[in-house]
């Protein structure tokens, strides 16, 4: 008969030292139409605001531009030296600008940080057309990825945050892009914290005015418009910790650093994220029947991070569920119970528990043992 094992796992991991209890006051008031901060590893929403109504996003589009052409490049469909011929409609492209001229040929790297630093529409339209042949081909591309994403509040109409009929992110998809963004290319997230970009003997600032005023920030991306008010998406890393923060529709570029401030001090003042498990690692065995060998390491598949109020770390327990007996043969990566991550009385993390190892069936006269065994329990 199958049971539910319940047990107590006696050690997280060891800190190197722990900070006394501080109380957690109310989040920070923000003059913003939605926003959200979010750990990035632990994937702990700190504080949110209308996070999931859709909204103008402005040049915030340019993260899921940026995401499509680091796509291609990871693909191989592109790369960073290929020359771009500027077309007329680039050169066009209405809003802020990165001053490249129609038919010059310009690097692709060049046209990213043209996009990402200067936040240039032109540039913008120049790498869609040169991904996918056109930028509305672009643009279904851009929808595709938020599918896989999960961005199921947002619309892509153009590549650059013009405003559009159904063009609109929630602060939640935005939030779920930057994360992707630092997770999945880490080689090129390095533009985001560039300062400054001259191109054609035009030097530009980048517009997210956090890389000067807070040395923890290190991007994302601003966007404006009339429609969409001020907008930020910001991610900042202390002693090991990151948070992204989002604010949409504030009312001025230093009301929009302003409130970003006030978020990510907010998080790193008041909370502190933990590595409990190191992904692949053993954090206990298990008796299987019928296998050789008999005894089963099981570990998870990623990283388990907590974030937790400062000073609590000593109040965390772990318990392992183990969904049934285990029983011969086993594949590396079946799910077989879960670790369970509490403070007080409350869950703050749950991952699937996983064998590690395989295990093969035993030989006869063993599996014949075992069944008995399993029979008389």
């Amino acid at each position: 008969m199958a049971r539910l094992w319940t047990i107590l796992l006696a050690t997280l991991v060891a800190a190197s030292s722990f900070a006394a209890e501080i109380p957690i006051p109310a989040a920070p008031q923000i003059g913003a139409r939605s926003y959200m901060l979010m750990d990035f590893s632990s994937n702990r929403v700190l504080v949110e605001e209308a996070a999931d109504e859709p909204v103008e996003p402005a040049s915030l589009t340019k993260l899921m531009t940026a995401y499509a052409v680091f796509k291609a490049l990871e693909q191989g469909q592109i790369s960073l030296g290929d020359q771009v011929r500027i077309s007329e409609k680039a050169w066009r492209t209405q809003g802020s600008r990165m001053f490249i001229e129609v038919g010059t040929d310009v690097s692709v790297e060049d046209l990213i940080r043209g996009m990402i630093i200067q936040s240039g529409n032109d540039a913008s339209v120049a790498l869609a057309e040169h991904v996918a042949g056109s930028e509305d081909t672009f643009v279904g591309l851009m929808n595709q990825y938020a599918g896989m994403l999960g961005m199921s509040g947002s619309h892509f109409e153009n590549s650059t945050g013009l405003p559009g009929d159904n063009h609109v992110m929630t602060a939640r998809d935005v939030v779920k892009l930057s994360q992707a963004i630092i997770k999945e290319f880490p080689s090129y997230y390095g533009y985001y914290s560039e300062r400054e970009f001259t191109y054609n003997g035009i030097k530009q600032h980048n517009r997210n005015t956090l890389l000067w005023r807070d040395d923890s920030v290190d991007g994302l991306k601003t966007g404006h418009t009339d429609a969409a008010g001020y907008c930020l998406v910001t991610s900042a890393e202390r002693d090991g910790m990151r948070l992204i923060a989002v604010v949409l529709g504030t009312a001025s570029i230093e009301a929009r650093a302003d409130a970003t401030q006030s978020l990510l001090s907010y998080g790193f003042r008041f909370f502190e994220t933990h590595r409990l498990y190191a992904s692949g690692a053993e954090i206990t065995t298990a008796r299987v029947w019928k296998g050789e060998p008999q005894i089963a390491s099981l570990g998870l598949r990623n990283d388990l991070f907590v974030t937790i109020p400062r000073g609590q770390y000593d109040a965390l327990t772990a318990m392992m569920d183990l969904s049934a007996d285990l029983i011969a043969p086993l594949e590396p990566g079946a799910q077989v119970g879960a670790v369970r991550v509490s403070l007080a009385d409350a869950e703050v993390a749950r991952m699937p528990l996983v064998v590690l190892n395989g295990v093969a069936e035993a030989g006869f006269l063993a599996r014949i043992k075992d069944e008995i065994s399993l029979w008389l329990q």
